[in-house]
């Protein structure tokens, strides 16, 4: 009988294989006391052996870059850092000159009191730091008590494997071959992780927040894995498989035609073009998107430029990055999104406060309005990238006109003094907000006088009309998109951009879902943005159905008075076009 387990999604795509569990645990440390005379050789083999591990550390960095990118492998800095951390040095040194440790035991002590004062907090930004401080202690720890590294699989054989564990390190991740390695599967770990931008680079699919999925399987037992909806399911059934063999061909199918399906237009059956756009994490992720089809960048994240990182990003590096992206894509639009921080994105740097709710606290837009030395490099890197591209500025999370007119004055205090330094940048580049709040949603006429376009964005719009923690796992049958409220929230954004000839589109996980598709288009909403492995099967969607009968069914649809109502009048109206089957998920679950 197969076990289904529901957690959150981390790096798109499906996968089959045999269960790895993780062998990546803290060592055993002997206790003992040194000879006083012995305590100074000491001091000096943990700094010896910390310089071999800060070695070893910068050539798997070396290794990303090479295989990933630059940018990509900047994501070893935090550790990297801290084997110099004063916090984390100092103190175990002090344990060995007071206390006459051996240097194995003092380092432990000193990594038990940090994690004990870092827990304290529930910030996911601080947990994922948690876990980079582990990654070290597991390999300084082999070193300091002569045993071998550690690896996380030691047989040679090619059979796929999915890895399952508490959780994960970008050390692991950077070095998995995505031939063998085919998925992955943790109790813990958020979207923003270190190691799960690895794996989307990598393009392994992941599923985080499981809880108890490593203390649930068996070595050796199949499995399969869906990063899409963020499921684990253990010893498939028949039905399970079919499943997962449909969608596995087809894409396999897409693959082997990707020039083909890129060519081809995201155009409805009776001609309706829709905009179909690619979400990137990372700027290595714009040529995949581009060989996958997108027409241009609908959401541009740039938190890879501060998560992790004890000190604010240089206005040369942001530049670079945006330019790179604007450069993939010429003549295309690119929606570069500002630092949403706060939330379940907490830079080191910041020193943020704890807070009881920090999707309802300082993030996002409100930070950066704080933070202007953080802000206004952005925003100048952003202009001076709009030379190369058609940049669209995306301000997170905003819900007054306020917020709106105080980041134009901003750019215009920008524009002038990029004017006096002589450094070029567009004129015409376009601001606009997400809309991820009722607030946003219901005052977006008002809104919309000020803005060059909208973009929703459904993930945080959903959380908040719903009350539902989108990251929290337990909830995750009760974050609905397909909600009534949400449905007709959907609708006034759309009619609101069309009175005020703006333009509007979704770039939130709702537009990778079939049903979802169908009911965006539906609502004239014409511009979509998804993960760019996600893009081949949207434009299959798109391209199975007509405008008019998405338009009948959406209709329908925002008249419902429950989901399964609205997912009812969607999947009638959506008829045989999709295979609804091959797209099972928390979402689809409750189709008729």
């Amino acid at each position: 009988m197969s076990v289904t387990l529901d957690g959150l999604p981390a790096s798109e795509g499906i996968a089959f294989g045999k269960v790895h569990l993780l062998n990546w645990a803290i060592p055993d440390v002997p206790h003992r006391t040194l000879p006083l005379d012995e305590v100074e050789a000491e001091v000096e083999r943990f700094h010896r052996t910390r310089a071999e591990v800060k070695a070893h550390l910068e050539r798997i960095q070396s290794e990303a870059a090479d295989r990933l990118g630059d940018m990509e492998a900047r994501i070893f800095d935090p550790q990297i850092l801290m084997l110099d951390d004063a916090e984390v040095v100092d103190g175990t040194v002090q344990y060995i000159a007071e206390n006459r440790l051996p240097a194995s035991r003092a380092f432990h002590w000193r990594m038990l009191e940090l994690q004990h004062l870092w827990r304290r907090t529930s910030n996911p930004m601080v947990l994922d730091r948690l876990n980079d401080l582990e990654d070290l202690q597991v390999r300084l720890l082999h070193r300091l008590l002569e045993l071998p590294d550690p690896q996380a699989w030691e047989d040679e054989s090619t059979e796929p494997i999915i890895i399952v564990g508490r959780n994960l390190t970008p050390s692991l991740t950077v070095q998995m071959d995505p031939a063998r390695v085919v998925g992955i599967a943790t109790d813990q770990g958020t979207r923003t992780s270190h190691w799960a931008i690895l794996a989307r680079s990598l393009g392994i699919p992941a599923v985080v927040g499981l809880v108890h999925a490593s203390r649930s399987v068996e070595e050796g037992q199949d499995a399969i894995v869906d990063g899409r909806v963020g499921r684990l399911i253990i010893d498939p059934e028949a039905r399970d498989r079919d499943v997962f063999e449909d969608r596995r061909v087809r894409i396999q199918g897409w693959e082997e035609e990707l020039a083909q399906i890129a060519r081809l237009d995201p155009i409805t059956l009776d001609g309706h073009p829709v905009a179909l756009r690619a979400n990137l994490d990372l700027p290595g992720e714009s040529v995949r998107a581009r060989e996958h089809g997108a027409e241009g960048v609908g959401l541009f994240r740039t938190e890879f430029l501060v998560v992790g990182r004890s000190s604010m990003p240089q206005e040369e590096e942001q530049y670079e990055a945006y330019r790179h992206v604007a450069e993939t894509f010429p003549n295309r639009a690119v929606f570069i999104r500002t630092f949403d921080l706060g939330g379940d994105k907490f830079p080191m740097f910041l020193n943020m406060p704890a807070e009881e709710n920090p999707f309802l606290g300082w993030r996002a837009i409100r930070v950066c309005l704080d933070r202007l030395e953080l802000f206004r490099p952005q925003l100048r890197a952003i202009l001076r990238a709009t030379a190369h591209g058609d940049i669209r500025i995306l301000l997170p999370l905003v819900n007054d006109v306020e917020e709106i007119l105080r980041v134009r004055e901003l750019l215009g205090e920008e524009e002038a003094r990029l004017k006096d330094e002589g450094i070029p940048f567009a004129s015409s580049y376009k601001l606009g907000i997400l809309v991820e709040t009722p607030a946003a949603a219901l005052d977006a006429a008002e809104l919309a006088r000020h803005c060059d376009f909208f973009s929703i964005g459904t993930n945080d719009l959903v959380q908040y009309t719903l009350a539902v923690d989108r990251t929290n796992s337990r909830l995750a049958e009760l974050y609905n998109p397909f909600h009534p409220a949400v449905v007709r929230q959907l609708h006034q954004v759309a009619r609101v951009s069309h009175a005020a000839g703006i333009e509007v589109s979704v770039c939130g996980e709702m537009a990778a879902n079939p049903l979802g598709t169908f009911l965006l288009v539906g609502l004239d909403i014409g511009a979509l943005s998804v993960a760019w492995p996600a893009l081949p099967e949207v434009k299959k969607v798109i391209r199975s159905f007509r405008v008019e009968d998405a338009r009948a069914a959406a209709r329908r649809a925002l008249a419902a008075s429950t989901s399964a109502d609205v997912t009812r009048c969607l999947a009638e109206g959506l008829g045989n076009a999709v295979d609804l089957s091959a797209f099972s998920g928390r979402w689809s679950l409750s189709l008729p």
